[in-house]
């Protein structure tokens, strides 16, 4: 049965949270925010945070920096993922990507149908490997934020979570 074993050891990963957004700063950002705020309570480490523009360069710049940093095993992105012309999330992150998790799109949506209806549709969340690091593309609305983490990556990112978890696919915690 799927869900969380109580018996199995709980692993805290390693999780940078960017914000992609050309309005928000550190007090409007709410979806990063809640991130942070949802990341700590469940027992993980926040390794750094950051806010980008809207901008391709910008974007790849900052996840390149911690796809290279030992200390980063997740990044959560917030923003950017959706249809307006500043919306370019997925094609900064793309092509980073070794390998793409087309299941998290899959499941983000199916989750998020029960919150926002076929309004998920207006989403291009997304995920993928690059060099190791997990990297996570949410949307920037807190509603998205939510849903992303208390319904997909909280499970995920829990080492007690069954039948498995991501969190065997981190090196550093691969073998404990």
């Amino acid at each position: 049965m799927a869900g969380i074993d109580e018996g199995r050891v709980f692993l805290p990963v390693r999780i940078a949270v960017l914000t992609i957004s050309d309005t928000r700063d550190e007090a409007s950002d709410r979806s990063g925010g809640l991130l942070v705020e949802r990341i700590g309570s469940a027992g993980h480490e926040l390794v750094a945070k950051a806010i980008v523009r809207d901008e391709v360069d910008e974007i790849q710049a900052q996840l390149r920096t911690w796809i290279a940093d030992p200390k980063v095993e997740v990044v959560i992105t917030t923003g950017g993922t959706g249809f307006s012309p500043r919306d370019v999330t997925p094609e900064a992150v793309r092509p980073l990507f070794d390998r793409e998790m087309d299941g998290f799109s899959t499941v983000f949506h199916h989750v998020s149908m029960g919150t926002v209806g076929v309004s998920t549709l207006q989403s291009r969340a997304c995920a993928g490997q690059a060099d190791g690091t997990f990297i996570f593309c949410l949307p920037g609305s807190t509603g998205g934020c939510r849903d992303g983490w208390d319904l997909v990556l909280a499970n995920e990112l829990d080492s007690r979570y069954r039948p498995c978890s991501l969190v065997s696919h981190i090196p550093r915690l691969a073998t404990a």
